[in-house]
């Protein structure tokens, strides 16, 4: 026998979700009107550790670092799905072997396209 979800049992979750949005409001209005107000070089200036700034922060670097960002995300999603695999290796027997090797196999697949194309020199 399915139950049925009525309005009415939605109440506390509205309810809770009101106060925290008003506990966000009012205490976002609340610093804003009892904080300092003072304004001074030296609050208005950068701070990194105690060393003054020199120069512009906004130079340019090298599109290989985002290329090697993007190749860690890559394969430590490709480890994410190995897990549950890894958990599960006995359960899957011989169907879920020959689709993680197919898995893998497209994995190297890229691996050695990107080695190729020389991706990763940093020439």
């Amino acid at each position: 026998m399915e139950t049925q979800s009525v309005p009415v049992d939605f109440l506390p979750i509205i309810f809770q979700v009101i106060v925290a949005l008003g506990f966000v409001v009012v205490t976002l209005i609340a610093t804003h009107y009892l904080g300092p107000a003072r304004k001074t070089a030296d609050k208005l200036s950068t701070f990194e550790a105690g060393v003054k700034m020199i120069g512009n922060a906004r130079q340019p670097f090298s599109i290989k670092y985002f290329l090697v960002a993007i190749l860690f995300v890559l394969f430590d999603v490709e480890v994410i799905f190995m897990y549950p695999w890894a958990v599960n290796f006995r359960e899957l027997g011989w169907p879920g072997i020959i689709e993680m090797f197919i898995f893998m196999g497209t994995l190297l697949l890229g691996f050695i396209y990107i080695l190729k194309k020389k991706a990763l020199d940093w020439d």
